[in-house]
C-alpha cells in the first residue's frame, strides 16, 4: 500500500509550509509542489490557502486530512496485526519519553526489551508531554510516557502504570519546628504554610506539572514568590541545594536521595500520573505490550 503521497501532504499541513515539508521529508520543494498539485487536480479543489507567512487547509482540505490521518492509522494497524500473526521479531517502535525521567527509565528497559526483541528497532524521544500527545494525535509516535493529571488527558487511549507523590524540598539544613519531626519517618508530614514566605522555583507554566503545583498551593492558602522557572527538575534541585529556594518535586527524584536537600511530605498528599499513550482506536503490537510490560516493572518494582 503506497501512501507515500498521503504522508506529504499531510506533513505539509502539520509544518504549514510546503518549504518546511520539503525540508523534513528530505525532497525538493518542487517536487513537493507537483504532488500537491496533481491531487488538487485530481480532487478539484484546493487543499491549502497559500500565503507567505503560513499555509492553512480550506475547508476540503480540512476532510482530506482528517481522512488521510485515519487511512494511515488503518494501514499502521493492518501491517502490525498480520506482523503478531506471523509472529514475526522484527519491526519499529517509537517510543516518546519525557526528559529527565525517560534515560532512567529507558536505560533500564531497552536491555531487556532487546533481550526479548534482538531484531527490533527501537527509536526513543525526548519530548515534553503535550508534545508527545500531539505525535500520538498525528499518528507519529507510537507509545509516550507522560506524567500528567486526569484533566489534561487528550481523547487518546491512557494506561495508568503509577500514581506518584509530590514533595516538598528544601536546603538540608533550612530550620524546621521539631514538634513536625518526631518519630522515624523519613520524610515527615509539613503543612506548606511554614515555607509560605520563602522563594520557590518553579516548573514552566506550560508543563503538565505546574497546573498541579499551582493548585496545590492554592489549596494551601497562598501564592508563593517564584524566584525563577525551569523546564528541569535537575535545575530545581540544583538551587534548592544552593539554598537559594524551596522547590515541589515528583518522587521519581525525591528517591535518589540528592545530596543537600531535605524533602518533606504535605498533608493532603498531592499526586499524579504516570501512563502510556497511545493513538485512540489503534492497535498495540506485542512488542509494544512487551515494552509497556517493562516499564510497568520498572515503575513498580524498581521504585
Amino acid at each position: 500500500m503506497d501512501t507515500k503521497q498521503i504522508e506529504y501532504i499531510l506533513k505539509i499541513a502539520d509544518e504549514g509550509s510546503v518549504t518546511k515539508a520539503a525540508e523534513k521529508l528530505f525532497i525538493t520543494q518542487s517536487a513537493l509542489s507537483q504532488q500537491l498539485q496533481k491531487l488538487e487536480k485530481e480532487l478539484g479543489a484546493p487543499l491549502f490557502v497559500r500565503s507567505k507567512s503560513e499555509w492553512t487547509l480550506t475547508p476540503e482540505g480540512k476532510v482530506y486530512v482528517e481522512n488521510a490521518r485515519e487511512m494511515l492509522r488503518i494501514k499502521q494497524k493492518t501491517y502490525t496485526m498480520i506482523a503478531d500473526m506471523v509472529n514475526t521479531h522484527k519491526g519499529y517502535l517509537s517510543v516518546g519519553m519525557t526528559p529527565g525521567r525517560g534515560s532512567d527509565m529507558f536505560a533500564y528497559v531497552y536491555p531487556r526489551f532487546h533481550d526479548l526483541y534482538p531484531e527490533f528497532t527501537i527509536e526513543p524521544r525526548e519530548l515534553s508531554v503535550r508534545q508527545q500527545q500531539d505525535e500520538i494525535r498525528r499518528g507519529e509516535l507510537d507509545i509516550g510516557f507522560v506524567t500528567l493529571t486526569d484533566q489534561q488527558r487528550t481523547i487518546d487511549e491512557y494506561i495508568d502504570l503509577f500514581r506518584e507523590e509530590i514533595y516538598l524540598a528544601l536546603p538540608e539544613k533550612y530550620p524546621i519546628d521539631p514538634k513536625f519531626l518526631s518519630g522515624n519517618d523519613p520524610y515527615p508530614v509539613i503543612p506548606l504554610s511554614l515555607v509560605q514566605y520563602e522563594p520557590f522555583v518553579m516548573m514552566y507554566k506550560e508543563s503538565t506539572i505546574r497546573k498541579l503545583v499551582d493548585q496545590i498551593f492554592r489549596d494551601a492558602g497562598f501564592a508563593p514568590t517564584v524566584l525563577f522557572e525551569t523546564s528541569s527538575n535537575t535545575t530545581i534541585l540544583s538551587m534548592i541545594r544552593a539554598r537559594l529556594a524551596c522547590g515541589l518535586i515528583p518522587y521519581h527524584y525525591v528517591k535518589k536521595h540528592p545530596k543537600g536537600v531535605k524533602f518533606y511530605r504535605l498533608p493532603f498528599h498531592p499526586t499524579w500520573k504516570v501512563c502510556v499513550t497511545y493513538q485512540k482506536n489503534s492497535y498495540l503490537s506485542n512488542a509494544a505490550k512487551d515494552f509497556i510490560q517493562l516499564v510497568d516493572e520498572y515503575w513498580n518494582h524498581g521504585k
